[in-house]
């Protein structure tokens, strides 16, 4: 692996890569993966990804320490919206949460050694069938196409790679592999053999040759981004590879008319602030629409107003950070719209930071899905009931991840009903939208179980 240390200074920049040396890269890759990770039994991968994640929660930890100095220069995300969003990530990767999702996707052949086959102890089994015993591998060499906007899904993919004990080349989108090279190094450090079986690289997408050989040496490929790039992606793959594709999500708000009152619409307005903010809004799982049931205590644009105030503080305390000036040309844009509506009509009100970009609230009584600019620019729409939400968001029915959802106990199964019923893959309460648990299964499918493939022992 060319990872002599840690440091990202000793690093070269983006550099030019051959198929030839991809192609041998991947060789070396699949050999060291035989050596060190093939076999190697599953609680000892646990325990290793266990301590790389204490690591990153550590304030001395060299790793967090150049996230957080280097990171607002590498990535545009604040200092403090990268403490957050890390925190968040590696405190979810835990030797108890790790089993759990093992478990989960995995059942009783979790225990099984990938890579010989071995039936394990069947003690370990709380079911034993009389009949059948179920083995899994995982791909030999897993190639990930990781999208550029987070760092999250990236880190999770090496780290359900490793579980698989799959030899990986993970490429990057260009100006996005910071982060994920920090990550890789810090597998590396913990241990060289198990970093050794891991590879990040960087070159412009549409690089038919390196791809060609990269896609070559592969059993499965992973990819997430545009619609357009994964159908892009697909038709280069030879017809028997396996292909995991993740394409474009959207999510939304939903704020019932019973939490629209007194303190707890002002506690609501919070959580969901900390959604707008999380990553800058730019993960699939950030509300691009917050739907706030009429008839509460506190109307639909009382509710925009609170959340408004929620984003100014939240620049106070975790800063958005500078924008390419494109992306802050579109947000002024987007704006201006709004704000001629505004002028003419009490149905639209536009709420915004001083002087900046920073953070955009629109309300409008029109409740059709809106997509948003991202980087802190959130609707408010109002509705009569979940209904009309539902069919306000059908435009974007089948493409949607997660909704947020903040009601009474009482109400919760029946809206998590019609949401499931409706498509929707992932239910949570305000202020957890980007802070999926491990156990997620990332657009309705086992992220663990969909890499693996399965023997069944009569």
């Amino acid at each position: 692996m060319n990872l002599p240390n840690y440091f990202l200074a000793d690093l070269p920049p983006e550099a030019t890569l051959s198929p030839a040396m991809l192609t041998e890269a991947c060789q070396t890759l699949k050999r060291n993966r035989e050596h060190y990770l093939a076999t190697r039994p599953t609680e000892n991968l646990v325990k290793v990804l266990g301590e790389v994640a204490e690591t990153w929660l550590k304030p001395d930890s060299e790793f967090r320490r150049l996230a957080l100095e280097q990171g607002p220069r590498e990535t545009g995300f604040s200092s403090a919206t990268l403490t957050r969003g890390l925190e968040e990530f590696f405190r979810q990767i835990t030797r108890d949460h790790l089993h759990d999702l093992l478990a989960q996707d995995l059942g009783d052949a979790a225990c099984v050694t990938s890579g010989e086959w071995r039936l394990g102890d069947k003690t370990a089994s709380r079911h034993p069938s009389p009949l059948t015993r179920h083995l899994w591998r995982g791909p030999e060499f897993l190639v990930h196409i990781a999208a550029g906007n987070i760092p999250n899904p990236t880190f999770m993919s090496i780290i359900l790679g490793l579980l698989t004990r799959s030899a990986q080349f993970v490429k990057c989108a260009s100006g996005s592999a910071f982060l994920p090279r920090l990550f890789a190094h810090s597998i590396y450090d913990a241990d060289r053999k198990l970093g050794a079986c891991l590879e990040i690289a960087v070159w412009r997408g549409g690089s038919a040759e390196q791809e060609a050989a990269l896609f070559a040496q592969a059993d499965c490929v992973t990819a997430t981004g545009s619609d357009e790039t994964l159908t892009a992606i697909r038709a280069q793959l030879p017809v028997h590879l396996r292909f995991l594709g993740y394409g474009h999500r959207v999510s939304f708000g939903y704020v019932a008319r019973e939490m629209l009152a007194g303190p707890q619409a002002r506690r609501v307005a919070a959580r969901l602030a900390d959604d707008v903010a999380a990553w800058n809004q730019l993960g699939c799982l950030s509300p691009h629409v917050i739907y706030a049931q009429s008839g509460g205590e506190v109307s639909p644009e009382k509710f925009a107003e609170l959340l408004a105030e929620e984003l100014e503080l939240r620049e106070q305390t975790e800063p958005r950070g500078e924008l390419p000036a494109e992306h802050a040309a579109t947000i002024a844009s987007r704006r201006g719209i709004y704000e001629v509506r505004a002028a003419h009509s009490p149905e639209t009100q536009l709420w915004r930071s001083r002087d900046s970009t920073a953070w955009t609230v629109v309300f409008e009584a029109d409740p059709r899905f809106q997509m948003s600019c991202l980087n802190r620019f959130v609707y408010v729409k109002c509705v009569k009931d979940v209904t009309e939400m539902l069919q306000s968001a059908d435009v974007v029915r089948g493409k949607v991840s997660t909704v947020g959802v903040a009601a009474p106990g009482h109400q919760l199964e029946e809206l998590a009903v019609q949401l499931a019923r409706w498509g929707v893959t992932r239910v949570c309460p305000p202020g957890q939208m980007q802070n999926p648990p491990l156990t997620w299964r990332h657009d309705g499918r086992p992220s663990l179980g969909d890499l693996v493939t399965w023997t069944d022992v009569e």
